[in-house]
């Protein structure tokens, strides 16, 4: 195989970002997963419902792994979420924001609804 010369190359680099705009992805980032937090220690003391929070997912939910949030659900550990997720047929990778409406509906039917 012929070598590429640099010219050629494609590099995937991200664009270049001040330290202002740097600092301020770190916040929203790290606000993000502040509220993420608190919300699954809600859902793991039962304050808040896993049926309220897969109809209606808050903004900074959609982003996360869908069986990261089941394993916050009380009596819900990394077996029960996996079983859960095999029989709505949902991908390990799913995150809240991409389920589809079928598999939103069979989660929320799952959880008493």
């Amino acid at each position: 195989m012929a070598a590429m010369s640099a010219s050629t190359k494609q590099f995937n680099t991200a664009p270049a970002r001040s330290l202002d705009q740097r600092m301020e992805a770190l916040a929203r980032a790290n606000g993000v997963r502040s509220k993420r937090a608190a919300l699954k220690a809600d859902l793991k003391r039962g304050r808040v419902s896993i049926r309220t929070i897969l109809a209606a997912p808050p903004e900074y939910l959609l982003t996360a792994k869908v069986v990261d949030v089941l394993m916050s659900a009380p009596k819900c550990g990394r077996v029960k979420s996996a079983k859960i997720m095999e029989l709505c047929r949902i991908s390990q990778s799913k995150t809240v924001g991409g389920l589809s409406d079928r598999q939103r509906r069979d989660l929320l039917e799952l959880f008493g609804g």
